[in-house]
């Protein structure tokens, strides 16, 4: 059965009761006061590839005033490390960056000593699921000042971002991908009206109209990205990681659907030949990806795919209590680390990703743990969670760097990351905005 011919869904009717819904459900009117006066969907300039950005804060958000100054300063992109360094942010924004005695400090500002520390950027987490208030706010405690929504099932990921556009300390700058493209939707049928004529499909969400209307739907929402899976989930006993839910074909109609609307896809799979198919149907980024082969990782290569292994997800299930997921992470988890050390020897971008979900927030630093056990060098694995995550969400201008021009948002540790990056797992510090936590 096919989805009927119906136009798009009017944005202009219900956007503004979606993102009030979602809201709710994310728990941020409490939290956040009274919204900011200004569009709901305020979308950020994309890339070449066309993944959303969502740099700025929106217009409503107050960045702080605050000078950084006696730490040393680590630069990912450059591998720069300065000592007793000065970071000047003014509203929000670094202003300066450097030595000492070559950054002229403003007078009456707040003063953060960071003597004795190392300073780095805020991390960025590629791929987490943020359904409340209460996990975004952890998420940023954690070290995650940039995100990226790996979908969440009533559009909260949507009212998480606007909440940081003009709360920023209460949450990361999102990039949302609203809800999953998956055949079974479940109850997500219910998170917008334009979704609930799926309900009846008999096969599910596997029709070239049905696969469209998710994404239209989630688009019309103010989705940044797609997100769509080929594999089963892993986390689930009962289901096979391994069995492929959608073909070639059906992936490369999400991928198109969303490309008409300048946007991306990100793509939840295990098999090596789920991989392949995902990975030349165009997608943006490769989830998860324990099975991934080298000829699919060529061809990654080839087109620029970025690969978020999700190392600290799949390194969980090896602690579950359930002893089919406790096998299935000590045996996924040498292949992935496998997939990820042959990624970046082939020179395939990597973005770090915890995959959070269910009021759990594991630190991003766990990730960077991971890929350094992998076998990246610690510059290179400290790099995907800063500059190649933030590339891959349209972000390079805005986050892992804090240079002039770049967000004010700040992580101190207590160490040298490149001697140990373990040091990420646990900030003592945490700006956002310019504004310390």
């Amino acid at each position: 059965m096919c989805v009927e011919a119906t136009p798009p869904p009017s944005s202009r009717l219900t956007r503004r009761g979606i993102l009030a819904g979602a809201a709710a459900l994310a728990g941020t009117v409490a939290a956040a006061g009274p919204a900011v006066a200004g569009p709901a969907n305020r979308g950020g300039t994309a890339d070449a590839a066309g993944q959303a950005g969502g740099g700025t804060e929106g217009r409503g958000a107050r960045g702080g005033n605050l000078v950084v100054q006696g730490g040393t300063l680590l630069d990912p992109a450059t591998g720069e490390v300065i000592e007793n360094a000065v970071v000047v942010i003014e509203a929000g924004t670094v202003r300066a960056a450097g030595r000492r005695d070559s950054v002229a400090v403003p007078q009456g500002v707040e003063v953060l000593d960071a003597h004795g520390r190392w300073v780095l950027p805020g991390l960025v987490d590629a791929h987490i699921h943020l359904s409340t208030a209460a996990e975004a706010r952890d998420a940023v405690r954690k070290g995650a000042t940039s995100a990226r929504s790996g979908s969440t099932a009533f559009y909260q990921d949507i009212a998480v971002r606007e909440l940081a556009r003009h709360s920023p300390t209460l949450a990361p700058r999102l990039t949302a991908a609203g809800v999953f493209v998956t055949p079974d939707l479940g109850d997500t049928v219910l998170a917008d009206p334009d979704l609930t004529p799926l309900a009846r499909l008999k096969d599910g969400v596997r029709s070239a109209e049905a696969l469209r209307r998710v994404v239209e739907v989630n688009l019309a929402r103010g989705a940044d990205v797609i997100k769509t899976r080929v594999n089963e989930r892993a986390g689930l006993p009962e289901q096979d990681p391994l069995a492929q839910v959608y073909s070639h074909e059906q992936l490369s109609e999400i991928v198109a659907a969303a490309r008409r609307r300048g946007k991306s896809v990100l793509c939840h799979s295990y098999s090596e030949q789920g991989c392949h198919d995902a990975v030349t149907a165009g997608i943006r980024s490769l989830e998860h990806g324990a099975f991934v082969g080298e000829r699919t990782l060529r061809e990654m290569r080839r087109r620029g795919t970025y690969f978020t292994p999700t190392l600290t997800a799949i390194a969980g299930l090896a602690e579950s209590t359930d002893p089919v997921l406790a096998e299935r992470g000590r045996t996924y988890l040498p292949a992935l680390k496998r997939a990820v050390l042959a990624a970046h020897e082939l020179g395939i971008p990597l973005a770090a990703g915890t995959d959070s979900s269910g009021g759990s927030v594991r630190p991003i630093g766990r990730e960077v743990e991971l890929m350094r056990a992998a076998g990246l060098p610690a510059l290179d694995a400290i790099r995907t969670a800063t500059t190649g995550a933030a590339r891959l969400l349209g972000l390079e201008r805005t986050a892992g760097r804090l240079a002039r021009g770049f967000a004010g948002d700040v992580i101190l540790v207590d160490g040298d990351p490149l001697a140990d990056v373990t040091v990420l797992k646990q900030p003592v510090r945490v700006v956002r905005a310019g504004m310390p936590l």
